[in-house]
């Protein structure tokens, strides 16, 4: 749970913007919208697949272009 504490003289909207940074960087909401509906093992196992491959693709090309 992303929690944050008032500092001595911080206003409200500075605590909301560092509280809403904080749960932007621990990916609460993607977390929530993703479980937001069940997702077959089957579809869960293709995502992952996708994301692997574009990753990897990234990489090679990042690697092709930095190797001259």
């Amino acid at each position: 749970m992303t929690k944050v504490e008032l500092r001595s003289g911080e206003s409200f909207e500075s605590l909301l913007k560092r509280f809403n940074k904080q749960v932007h960087s621990d990916r609460v909401l993607w977390e929530a919208r993703r479980r937001r509906f069940f997702e077959k093992p089957s579809v869960v196992r293709k995502r992952k697949r996708a994301a692997k491959l574009r990753k990897s693709r990234q990489q090679t090309l990042k690697d092709q272009q930095g190797g001259f």
